[in-house]
């Protein structure tokens, strides 16, 4: 029996039905030519959920993806350290004394996985520091996702990859040349090593590396152009002399010109905190603030483990965000309260056909 067989049949009521319910309507959604606004918080990379959103992003199931600086940085790190990384299966017995074994032994935990330092960050530091520091050099300036893209098209790791690259969702999406959104990126391993290199002067302008505010405004260029097609000049703070990347022209001048229809954008959050919380407000920003004319969210599905609670956006359900001019109220809304490490992976497979 296929997964997405098994799902139908034993996946009826309660919440595994709203598994099955929002995999439908995600589904409804890109039929309909809809696009699919991904969102990563956690530790989804550390979790190698690559091993099926790779695939979905190579099947045009994914538009775009605003993760953490971890889930950034983590999957490339997979991607070259895979065989030093340690599993620990009885993390919850590990006692203060058996934590710091692992640190003297350069192992990061995230749960019940050790991340290796030296085979892993110290790697990728020493491979990006020569983009930052030519970059800097250079007076050009770049997002976090486009030094990780440079990585991966220059081959510069290739000899390194312990897994098949098929299963890295960063290679994926670099081959697509997908959009990627990154709040506080300072807020990250790598991050903390370009503060350091700030300091220790290896690389001579903190905004060599473009973070948040930036991230906004592309991301509403994105959105804009996505769901209106709307043709305009371009920003002047250009990063086109990157290979491969499209001249997205700027949606939000005022000497846009309508290019035929766009497409609704649907927003599928994995988690909560900062992944999603930032790129959702682009929405009511464009709206409020800018004066322009858009369209809210076509779909909203939440995958997190933080139930309904008071003053918490994590645990807000999906109606409070009609109130901040996020979601209609006829967009279709799940949540599914479990483990997204579980859920996220059955709902691709329903998506792929698995």
């Amino acid at each position: 029996m296929k997964i997405t067989e098994f799902m139908q049949r034993h996946y009826r009521h309660f919440n595994a039905a709203t598994v099955v319910d929002a995999a439908k309507a995600y589904n409804d959604l890109l039929e309909s030519g809809g696009k699919m606004f991904m969102t990563l918080a956690g530790a989804m990379s550390t979790a190698e959920l690559g091993l099926s959103l790779a695939e979905m992003i190579r099947q045009n199931k994914v538009h775009a993806i605003c993760c953490t600086g971890a889930n950034l940085e983590e999957d490339i790190f997979n991607l070259v350290a895979h065989t030093h990384y340690r599993r620990v299966p009885h993390y919850r017995d590990l006692t203060p004394a058996d934590e710091q074994k692992l640190l003297d032994g350069h192992l990061n935990r995230v749960t019940d996985t050790c991340i290796p330092e030296e085979e892993a960050m110290r790697k990728i530091e020493h491979k990006v520091l020569d983009y930052w520091m030519a970059a800097d050099a250079r007076g050009q300036r770049y997002f976090p996702h486009e030094f990780m893209y440079k990585l991966i098209r220059d081959g510069v790791l290739v000899e390194d990859y312990e897994i098949d690259p098929v299963d890295s969702w960063l290679v994926a999406a670099s081959e697509k040349n997908l959009p990627i959104f990154v709040p506080g990126w300072e807020d990250s391993t790598l991050g903390n090593i370009f503060a350091a290199h700030v300091i220790a002067g290896d690389v001579k302008n903190v905004h060599t590396v473009r973070t948040g505010i930036e991230y906004m405004i592309e991301l509403a260029r994105w959105y804009t152009w996505t769901t209106q097609r709307k043709k305009v000049r371009e920003e002047a703070d250009s990063i086109a002399d990157i290979e491969n990347l499209p001249d997205v022209p700027d949606p939000l001048s005022m000497e846009a010109v309508e290019e035929g229809p766009g497409s609704p954008v649907g927003f599928f959050q994995i988690g909560g905190g900062i992944a999603g919380d930032f790129p959702i407000c682009v929405v009511p920003m464009i709206h409020q603030d800018l004066r322009l004319e858009c369209p809210v969210w076509a779909y909203f599905c939440q995958i997190s483990d933080s139930t309904t609670s008071y003053g918490s956006y994590s645990g807000a359900i999906p109606n409070e965000k009609i109130t901040w001019g996020k979601l209609a109220i006829d967009t279709p809304k799940f949540v599914i309260e479990s483990d997204a490490t579980i859920v996220a992976p059955l709902i691709f497979a329903h998506l792929l056909g698995w």
